[in-house]
């Protein structure tokens, strides 16, 4: 396994999450290819030490929250395409593709060089190497897919880069026709807990957090343009809590009730109905 940073290091924690929800929480996410790479993950870090249920399962909850924007895009766009910035090891192509949708996984080279080690080559799913925030990815999307509805997914990967770098991107991104961003949020209040505890107890405090999103539509006016937010939902709103521990409800119920962390989706304000997730 090449050494990585601790920011690249952050790319395990989804992983462990899925991991643990197929084996112990079905109702709210069901990986197989994740629990096929169980014991192929190094084992000091695939040992979830000091981890809650609660932050195994804010990771699979992730995980569950963008499969349903990328199965409702792909249900009003059936000609879209899906970028997954910041892929790391995520496997929503494995549990999402329909057959026919195109799908780039963007990420730093070592990070997927390490990925095509462990997960299986896929048929429709092309790795592009890079800086996210660089924007070489989108053209070389747009190269290939001219006029496609693009679906952009940035899981757990905002948090870790300045505002301003997050809301250049987001910009550069608007100039481009039929795209749209989504994108896992927390509030100020949220960053604050995430970098005292969550982080923490995942082992990877070393890992320096910045960005955070009090308001989608304050965002959007930041982006400029006919930048709208489409939707701005509590994380935990549609995930089922069926057998959760009594304290990983409550920490679920107030994470939602004060906002703290969000699924956040934006694009052109293209004079329709807003989707939902």
């Amino acid at each position: 396994m090449p050494k990585f940073s601790a920011l690249e290091n952050t790319l395990f924690i989804p992983m462990l999450g899925r991991i643990y929800a197929s084996e112990h929480f079905r109702n709210i996410l069901y990986d197989e290819t994740a629990l096929s790479l169980k014991d192929a993950l190094p084992k000091d870090l695939a040992d979830k030490g000091s981890q809650s249920q609660y932050t195994l399962l804010a990771s699979a909850s992730r995980s569950a929250n963008m499969d349903r924007y990328v199965q409702s895009f792909l249900r009003r766009k059936p000609g879209g395409v899906i970028a997954e910035l910041g892929c790391g090891l995520e496997t929503t192509y494995y549990r999402n593709d329909d057959g026919h949708t195109r799908w780039y996984a963007v990420d730093l080279p070592d990070v997927l060089e390490y990925r095509e080690t462990l997960l299986p080559k896929p048929q429709r799913q092309a790795c592009l190497a890079g800086d996210a925030f660089s924007g070489d990815w989108i053209r070389r999307i747009r190269s290939g897919a001219p006029d496609a509805p693009v679906l952009v997914t940035a899981g757990g990967l905002f948090y870790y880069f300045e505002e301003e770098k997050v809301v250049a991107l987001l910009r550069m991104l608007h100039g481009f026709e039929s795209v749209e961003v989504v994108f896992d949020g927390v509030s100020r209040i949220g960053l604050g807990r995430m970098r005292k505890k969550y982080m923490k107890q995942m082992g990877h405090a070393d890992a320096r957090m910045f960005f955070c999103v009090d308001s989608a539509a304050e965002l959007a006016r930041r982006i400029g343009g006919d930048a709208c937010a489409v939707s701005e939902e509590p994380y935990y709103r549609h995930i089922d809590k069926t057998g959760l521990k009594p304290s990983t409800k409550l920490s679920m119920g107030a994470s939602d009730r004060l906002r703290m962390v969000k699924m956040v989706h934006v694009r052109a304000n293209v004079g329709v109905a807003p989707a939902k997730g």
